[in-house]
Protein backbone atom coordinates (compact mmCIF):
# COMPACT_ATOMS: atom_id res chain seq x y z
CA UNK A 1 0.00 0.00 0.00
CA UNK A 2 1.21 3.53 -1.07
CA UNK A 3 1.46 7.00 0.42
CA UNK A 4 0.96 10.24 -1.03
CA UNK A 5 2.59 13.11 -0.10
CA UNK A 6 0.47 16.03 1.19
CA UNK A 7 1.29 19.66 2.34
CA UNK A 8 2.40 20.21 5.96
CA UNK A 9 4.41 21.69 8.18
CA UNK A 10 7.84 22.09 7.67
CA UNK A 11 9.62 18.96 9.00
CA UNK A 12 6.45 17.16 9.18
CA UNK A 13 4.84 16.61 5.62
CA UNK A 14 1.78 14.73 6.08
CA UNK A 15 1.72 11.45 4.20
CA UNK A 16 -2.18 10.27 3.67
CA UNK A 17 -2.84 6.54 2.70
CA UNK A 18 -3.56 5.47 -0.48
CA UNK A 19 -6.17 2.44 -0.61
CA UNK A 20 -5.63 -0.71 -2.73
CA UNK A 21 -7.40 -0.44 -5.74
CA UNK A 22 -9.32 -2.92 -7.78
CA UNK A 23 -9.66 -3.14 -12.03
CA UNK A 24 -13.19 -3.34 -13.26
CA UNK A 25 -13.83 -5.66 -16.07
CA UNK A 26 -17.17 -4.88 -18.31
CA UNK A 27 -17.99 -6.72 -21.17
CA UNK A 28 -20.52 -9.02 -22.28
CA UNK A 29 -18.41 -11.64 -23.37
CA UNK A 30 -18.55 -14.14 -20.40
CA UNK A 31 -15.29 -15.69 -22.54
CA UNK A 32 -13.44 -13.02 -22.26
CA UNK A 33 -14.11 -11.31 -19.02
CA UNK A 34 -12.55 -15.07 -17.50
CA UNK A 35 -9.86 -14.55 -19.61
CA UNK A 36 -8.81 -11.00 -18.68
CA UNK A 37 -9.66 -11.51 -14.55
CA UNK A 38 -7.01 -14.19 -15.29
CA UNK A 39 -4.73 -12.83 -16.64
CA UNK A 40 -4.93 -9.17 -14.25
CA UNK A 41 -5.04 -11.49 -10.78
CA UNK A 42 -1.57 -13.13 -12.41
CA UNK A 43 -0.33 -10.08 -12.02
CA UNK A 44 -1.60 -9.92 -8.12
CA UNK A 45 -3.80 -7.17 -8.70
CA UNK A 46 -7.47 -7.06 -7.56
CA UNK A 47 -10.28 -7.60 -10.05
CA UNK A 48 -13.74 -7.00 -9.72
CA UNK A 49 -16.18 -8.53 -13.59
CA UNK A 50 -19.13 -7.28 -14.86
CA UNK A 51 -20.98 -8.50 -17.83
CA UNK A 52 -23.21 -4.94 -18.59
CA UNK A 53 -22.52 -1.29 -17.69
CA UNK A 54 -25.95 -1.43 -15.88
CA UNK A 55 -24.35 -3.99 -13.78
CA UNK A 56 -21.27 -2.36 -13.32
CA UNK A 57 -23.34 1.01 -12.44
CA UNK A 58 -25.11 -0.41 -9.88
CA UNK A 59 -22.08 -0.80 -7.89
CA UNK A 60 -20.04 1.86 -8.74
CA UNK A 61 -19.36 4.91 -6.63
CA UNK A 62 -18.01 8.44 -7.49
CA UNK A 63 -15.10 8.06 -5.58
CA UNK A 64 -14.22 4.26 -7.03
CA UNK A 65 -10.95 3.52 -7.13
CA UNK A 66 -8.94 1.83 -9.65
CA UNK A 67 -9.29 1.47 -13.56
CA UNK A 68 -12.29 0.61 -15.76
CA UNK A 69 -11.68 -1.82 -19.00
CA UNK A 70 -14.85 -1.74 -21.00
CA UNK A 71 -15.86 -2.77 -24.11
CA UNK A 72 -16.87 -0.19 -26.41
CA UNK A 73 -19.91 -2.47 -28.42
CA UNK A 74 -22.24 -3.73 -25.50
CA UNK A 75 -25.95 -4.20 -25.86
CA UNK A 76 -28.89 -2.07 -23.88
CA UNK A 77 -25.59 0.87 -22.82
CA UNK A 78 -22.36 0.83 -24.95
CA UNK A 79 -19.01 1.08 -23.45
CA UNK A 80 -19.06 4.65 -24.96
CA UNK A 81 -22.28 5.61 -23.18
CA UNK A 82 -20.70 4.28 -20.00
CA UNK A 83 -17.88 6.55 -20.94
CA UNK A 84 -19.96 9.71 -20.75
CA UNK A 85 -21.94 8.74 -17.72
CA UNK A 86 -19.36 8.57 -15.47
CA UNK A 87 -17.70 11.94 -16.77
CA UNK A 88 -21.32 13.72 -16.32
CA UNK A 89 -21.23 12.14 -12.98
CA UNK A 90 -17.55 13.50 -12.28
CA UNK A 91 -15.98 10.48 -11.63
CA UNK A 92 -12.04 10.13 -11.99
CA UNK A 93 -12.30 6.69 -12.90
CA UNK A 94 -9.31 5.91 -15.46
CA UNK A 95 -10.78 4.16 -18.67
CA UNK A 96 -9.69 1.73 -21.22
CA UNK A 97 -11.85 1.66 -23.63
CA UNK A 98 -11.45 -2.58 -26.08
CA UNK A 99 -12.43 -1.61 -29.58
CA UNK A 100 -12.59 -3.86 -32.78
CA UNK A 101 -9.63 -4.36 -34.86
CA UNK A 102 -10.01 -1.13 -37.04
CA UNK A 103 -12.24 0.92 -35.81
CA UNK A 104 -10.63 4.18 -35.17
CA UNK A 105 -13.31 6.14 -35.66
CA UNK A 106 -14.58 4.75 -32.32
CA UNK A 107 -11.53 4.82 -30.47
CA UNK A 108 -11.33 8.83 -31.49
CA UNK A 109 -14.73 9.09 -29.62
CA UNK A 110 -13.54 7.60 -26.82
CA UNK A 111 -10.88 9.75 -26.06
CA UNK A 112 -13.28 12.60 -26.95
CA UNK A 113 -15.37 11.40 -23.97
CA UNK A 114 -12.51 11.09 -21.69
CA UNK A 115 -10.50 7.52 -21.95
CA UNK A 116 -7.19 7.39 -20.84
CA UNK A 117 -6.52 5.01 -23.86
CA UNK A 118 -8.02 2.43 -25.90
CA UNK A 119 -6.42 -1.25 -26.98
CA UNK A 120 -8.14 -2.85 -30.50
CA UNK A 121 -8.79 -6.43 -30.21
CA UNK A 122 -6.90 -8.93 -30.90
CA UNK A 123 -4.28 -7.69 -28.54
CA UNK A 124 -1.45 -9.10 -26.44
CA UNK A 125 -1.42 -9.84 -23.21
CA UNK A 126 1.44 -7.36 -22.08
CA UNK A 127 0.15 -4.70 -24.23
CA UNK A 128 -3.29 -4.59 -21.97
CA UNK A 129 -1.11 -5.00 -18.74
CA UNK A 130 0.96 -2.10 -19.80
CA UNK A 131 -2.08 -0.23 -20.48
CA UNK A 132 -3.80 -1.33 -17.18
CA UNK A 133 -0.12 -0.48 -14.86
CA UNK A 134 -0.45 3.17 -16.56
CA UNK A 135 -4.35 3.36 -15.95
CA UNK A 136 -3.44 2.75 -12.22
CA UNK A 137 -0.35 4.87 -11.80
CA UNK A 138 -3.09 7.83 -13.63
CA UNK A 139 -5.80 6.92 -10.95
CA UNK A 140 -2.99 6.95 -8.07
CA UNK A 141 -1.91 10.87 -9.56
CA UNK A 142 -5.68 11.72 -9.68
CA UNK A 143 -6.36 10.47 -5.97
CA UNK A 144 -2.97 12.51 -4.85
CA UNK A 145 -4.41 15.68 -6.22
CA UNK A 146 -7.63 15.15 -4.90
CA UNK A 147 -6.31 14.70 -1.24
CA UNK A 148 -4.28 18.13 -1.64
CA UNK A 149 -7.28 19.45 -3.12
CA UNK A 150 -9.17 18.55 -0.22
CA UNK A 151 -6.57 19.75 2.14
CA UNK A 152 -5.69 23.05 1.00
CA UNK A 153 -10.02 23.78 0.90
CA UNK A 154 -9.81 22.72 4.65
CA UNK A 155 -7.34 25.01 5.85
CA UNK A 156 -8.58 27.76 3.49
CA UNK A 157 -11.64 27.48 5.12
CA UNK A 158 -10.30 28.75 8.61
CA UNK A 159 -9.33 32.11 7.28
CA UNK A 160 -11.13 35.13 7.45
CA UNK A 161 -11.76 37.11 4.72
CA UNK A 162 -8.96 39.69 5.69
CA UNK A 163 -6.56 36.96 6.42
CA UNK A 164 -7.23 36.13 2.43
CA UNK A 165 -6.69 39.47 1.42
CA UNK A 166 -3.11 39.56 3.11
CA UNK A 167 -2.45 35.98 1.89
CA UNK A 168 -3.03 37.07 -1.72
CA UNK A 169 -0.76 40.15 -1.22
CA UNK A 170 2.33 37.99 0.65
CA UNK A 171 1.80 35.42 -2.31
CA UNK A 172 2.30 38.50 -4.52
CA UNK A 173 5.42 39.01 -3.06
CA UNK A 174 4.55 42.31 -1.89
CA UNK A 175 5.98 43.08 2.07
CA UNK A 176 4.09 44.35 4.95
CA UNK A 177 4.44 47.85 4.68
CA UNK A 178 2.95 47.83 1.09
CA UNK A 179 0.23 45.24 2.29
CA UNK A 180 -0.97 47.71 5.14
CA UNK A 181 -0.85 50.89 2.63
CA UNK A 182 -3.13 49.19 0.54
CA UNK A 183 -5.68 47.58 2.89
CA UNK A 184 -5.23 50.55 5.34
CA UNK A 185 -3.49 48.75 8.30
CA UNK A 186 -0.89 49.61 10.03
CA UNK A 187 2.40 47.46 8.80
CA UNK A 188 1.58 45.93 13.14
CA UNK A 189 -1.98 44.73 12.47
CA UNK A 190 -0.61 43.08 8.91
CA UNK A 191 2.27 41.35 10.67
CA UNK A 192 -0.47 40.10 13.62
CA UNK A 193 -2.61 38.76 10.54
CA UNK A 194 -0.10 36.77 8.64
CA UNK A 195 1.01 35.35 11.70
CA UNK A 196 -2.72 33.79 12.05
CA UNK A 197 -2.97 32.69 8.58
CA UNK A 198 0.40 30.81 8.42
CA UNK A 199 -1.10 29.40 11.96
CA UNK A 200 -4.48 28.42 10.38
CA UNK A 201 -2.89 26.90 7.25
CA UNK A 202 -0.47 24.98 9.37
CA UNK A 203 3.03 26.08 7.32
CA UNK A 204 5.92 27.86 9.43
CA UNK A 205 7.34 29.51 5.94
CA UNK A 206 6.71 31.65 3.23
CA UNK A 207 7.83 28.33 0.79
CA UNK A 208 5.19 26.37 2.22
CA UNK A 209 2.63 29.48 2.38
CA UNK A 210 3.37 30.11 -1.40
CA UNK A 211 2.98 26.44 -2.10
CA UNK A 212 -0.32 26.46 -0.93
CA UNK A 213 -1.09 29.73 -3.27
CA UNK A 214 -0.13 27.72 -6.33
CA UNK A 215 -1.82 24.94 -5.55
CA UNK A 216 -4.86 26.55 -4.74
CA UNK A 217 -4.53 28.68 -8.02
CA UNK A 218 -3.99 25.30 -10.39
CA UNK A 219 -6.87 23.58 -8.60
CA UNK A 220 -8.51 26.83 -9.07
CA UNK A 221 -8.13 27.16 -12.91
CA UNK A 222 -9.28 23.12 -13.38
CA UNK A 223 -12.33 23.52 -12.39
Amino acid sequence: MSTTPSVGRAGATLNVRVTDTTVYVVDDDPALRESLSYLLRSEGLRVKTFESAKAFLSEHERNTRGCLVVDVRMPEMSGLQLLEHLVEAGSALPVIVITGHGDVPMAVRALKFGALDFIEKPFGDQALLDRVHEALDEDRRRHGEQIQRDEIVRRMSRLTQREREVMDRVADGKPNKVIAEELGLSPKTVEVHRARLMHKLEVDSLAQLMRIAILRERFARQQ
